[in-house]
């Protein structure tokens, strides 16, 4: 079946009649907990169920939003969240900001693969339209630098050219079929046949909605290339309001950089490379800093004239190699040690070290403690912890061991 979207791309509302409504349930694309609704169906639409690599339509039944529209055989189905009488008359109205972007994305798709294959003889694999740009994957290896510059041109000189785009409905047996470009129909494809042509350009096979002239998509922006899978490209581009909405981030953030960096937008790159090469030295000397600074406690610790069996101690700013140096200045032969790093309440690292039977005996339990997980061998257990503001419980259960080992309790027993 062919909806009134394609066949008028342009109709931003629509009078038409429910014909079915039944409960169901929808999955968000981003994953969660699923949607309670219902699926409708109409004796036509404006809201164009995705295919063709287009996403679909957003809209209003009546006052009621359409959250996606799929196709089921020779149906378009409609979720809502409010049940529809079936007979009753209604109005669709048309999200036309997101439909227009979608028709300037798939018709800019059309231009750019109708061209690339007459110029160098790359055919278009597969296509994607994202929702802030687009990816044509083109069955070549690679393409050169000169390449995508003389296909931009060649296609914006055709959106100059005020070329129009038609639509025809061929009958599913027609001949004429076999000379037009397609990947082939859906397994479940019923009627006639819909076939996008781009005069002298293009002949398409396609059930997307598209402008009515290459004038409609004002400009296009091929932003490049990336390696595909299997020896194939992904040529990446925007067509049309996505160009000015780009240009205009564009500038924003090169207005904030110019006041951040306090200088014009020609030196930005340099003076970056700059605040880099900067941040890399403070980077390395803090790190020397810290080094120092574990070496400095482990000596201070042994050189007590009694030294604790029990050595405990956090630190906001550190990380595991600061841990670690600590533990091997102290050794680990009698001295447990019990060392954290991180906001004291939020995640951080820690390590327990000290005598092999007792951090095997104790570095799970702590882990537990501080919601964590760790391993551990030869005398260090460490790992991650989600819950430092749980330190002191961690504290007592080591305080409690060492207590019952110390040679004070040995002869009590």
């Amino acid at each position: 079946m062919v909806f009134q979207c394609q066949r008028d791309s342009w109709a931003r509302q629509f009078a038409t009649r429910v014909v079915s409504c039944r409960a169901a349930e929808l999955r968000p694309e981003g994953g969660g907990e699923p949607v309670r609704g219902f699926q409708v169906v109409l004796e036509d639409t404006i809201l164009f169920p995705e295919g063709g690599g287009q996403p679909d339509d957003r809209g209003l039944i009546g006052d009621v939003p359409v959250l996606r529209v799929t196709r089921r055989g020779p149906e378009a189905v409609h979720f809502v969240q409010a049940a529809l009488e079936p007979g009753a008359e209604v109005l669709l109205s048309l999200d036309w900001e997101r439909r227009f972007d979608h028709m300037q994305q798939h018709s800019g798709q059309h231009l750019i693969t109708a061209v690339v294959e007459q110029m160098f003889g790359f055919k278009t694999a597969s296509w994607e339209l994202g929702r802030q740009r687009s990816v044509i994957e083109l069955d070549t290896p690679s393409m050169t630098a000169e390449q995508i510059e003389a296909l931009e041109r060649s296609v914006n000189e055709k959106i100059r050219e005020r070329v129009p785009v038609m639509v025809r409905e061929l009958a599913a047996d027609d001949p004429e079929i076999e000379t037009v470009r397609s990947r082939g129909l859906p397994d479940d494809h019923v009627g006639p046949v819909r076939v996008v042509d781009i005069k002298g350009i293009d002949s398409n096979m396609c059930c997307g909605t598209h402008v009515s002239n290459l004038s409609d998509l004002q400009v296009i922006k091929l932003l490049g290339t990336e390696k595909g899978k299997k020896n194939k490209t992904n040529l990446v581009f925007l067509a049309g309001n996505r160009v000015l909405k780009s240009i205009e981030q564009s500038y924003n953030t090169e207005k904030a950089l110019t006041s951040l960096l306090k200088n014009g937008p020609g030196e930005h790159v340099e003076a970056v490379k700059r605040l880099q090469s900067s941040v890399k030295l403070l980077q390395k000397n803090n790190l020397n800093l810290i080094r120092d600074i574990a070496v400095l406690i482990a000596r201070d610790f042994k050189s007590k004239p009694v030294q604790s069996e029990l050595f405990v101690l956090h630190r906001k700013e550190g990380d595991s190699e600061f841990m670690n140096i600590i533990a091997n200045e102290i050794g680990t032969e009698e001295t447990l040690m019990f060392l954290t790093v991180g906001d004291e309440k939020e995640a951080g690292l820690f390590l327990l070290a000290g005598p092999v039977e007792a951090v095997e005996n104790l570095g799970p339990r702590v882990a537990e403690l501080l919601g964590g997980k760790g391993a551990g061998k030869r005398g260090r257990f460490q790992g991650k912890a989600t819950k430092m503001s749980r330190r002191g419980e961690a504290q007592a259960l080591l305080q409690e061991f060492i207590s019952h080992r110390s040679p004070e309790a040995e002869k009590k027993e």
